[in-house]
Parts: structure tokens; sequence; C-alpha cells
């Protein structure tokens, strides 16, 4: 999985298509992400300690991580992810589109 918790992604199919977010979580055994504000459902809360009157939360479910794509931070578009082996030996994230380094 070519996506990191922090990274900013555009949603790029689905109801929140064209959409930009951080992303919060990464399931990568469920190949899934949970981006701040996409995917918003209702949650029903039973009232609890920590919220004693309860009610309907809206809450970010997760979406596959096939339908969001990395934006990169220099050329600021939707990019693919490729990977660069550096001189130390440490591998990185490089965008395809204009060759920055994404790490």
């Amino acid at each position: 999985m070519n996506i990191k918790k922090g990274d900013t992604v555009m949603v790029i199919t689905g109801k929140d298509t064209g959409r930009k977010g951080k992303v919060l979580r990464v399931v990568p055994d469920q190949n899934r992400v949970v981006v701040e504000g996409i995917n918003r459902v209702k949650k029903h809360q039973k009232p609890s300690r920590s919220l004693p009157q309860g009610g309907i939360l809206k809450v970010e479910s997760p979406l596959n991580a096939s339908n969001v794509m990395l934006l990169c931070n220099k050329c600021n578009k939707p990019t693919r992810v490729g990977q660069s082996i550096l001189d130390n030996g440490s591998k990185v994230r490089v965008c395809k589109k204009c060759g920055e380094v994404l790490d």
C-alpha cells in the first residue's frame, strides 16, 4: 500500500469524487483508508460516560484505497506513486509526474 497516515489524498471515484483530505487511519490488511471529512456516515450512539446524551453522530467511514490517489506536494496533482532507492540504500516514494520525493 502506497498511502500512509498523514498523506493528502484526492478521491477519484464514488460520492465524494474530487474532494481532498488528510488520511487519518490506514487499514492495510483490508486495503482501506479513513480520510478526514470524506465518506461520512451517521452512527447512532447510546448514552455513555463520555457522551452522556447519546445521539446521532457523523463519523468518517473507511473507503477502499483504490478509490483515492496521493497528491504531490510540488505539482499539487493526483499522481501514481513510484519507488526509488537513495544513495544511502533507503527506499522512498516518488511522484510519477514530476519525480519529486514524497517522503
